[in-house]
C-alpha cells in the first residue's frame, strides 16, 4: 500500500497503515475512517509518558528504531485485524518522540461501537507483539534503556 491509498481488505478496508518519521495528528486517521456507514468510531492515541517501571527517573523523550519491514509488517497487521463492516487506520512514529506526543494513533470505525472496540483492542496488541519497532528510553539525568529488542 502507498501512502494515503484506500485499500480494501478480505476482511475490512485498512485506509492507513504506515510508519511515519514526523509528528502524528488525530485528524487525519479520524478523516480516512469516516464514512456514512460508520456509526462507531473508536480512536487509541499511545502516547509518551514522563514516567515508566523500567526507568529510574523521569522520561524526557523516546527515540524509536524500525526494522526495514516494518512498515510492511504494520500493513499485514491491520489487514489481518479488519473485519467485515470496518475501516482502519494506523500509524506509528519513528525517530524522536518527546513527553506528551503521540507514538501511535489508531482509529477504527464500524456501525456498531462493539466491534470497532474489539477491532481497536486486537489490532493495538498485535501492533505492540508483532511490528519490530524498538525504543530506546531517555531520562532526566542521562540515563537511557532500550526496549522491546529480541
Amino acid at each position: 500500500m502507498a501512502g494515503d491509498q484506500t485499500r480494501t481488505a478480505e476482511r475490512g478496508q485498512v485506509a492507513l497503515a504506515r510508519i511515519a518519521g514526523e509528528q502524528l495528528g488525530l485528524d487525519a486517521h479520524l478523516a480516512a475512517v469516516s464514512g456514512p456507514g460508520y456509526g462507531a468510531v473508536v480512536s487509541f492515541i499511545g502516547q509518551i509518558r514522563d514516567h515508566d517501571p523500567e526507568a529510574s527517573g523521569p522520561v524526557e523523550r523516546i527515540e524509536y528504531s524500525a526494522h526495514p519491514d516494518a512498515g510492511a509488517i504494520l500493513e499485514k497487521v491491520a489487514s489481518e485485524a479488519a473485519r467485515p463492516g470496518t475501516c482502519l487506520a494506523v500509524s506509528h512514529r519513528i525517530g524522536t518522540v518527546e513527553v506528551g506526543q503521540p507514538a501511535l494513533i489508531a482509529c477504527v470505525s464500524s456501525a456498531h461501537r462493539k466491534l470497532a472496540y474489539e477491532v481497536s483492542r486486537d489490532l493495538i496488541e498485535r501492533i505492540k507483539r508483532e511490528v519490530p519497532i524498538w525504543k530506546q528510553q531517555f531520562e532526566s539525568g542521562g540515563n537511557h534503556n532500550w526496549q522491546g529488542l529480541p
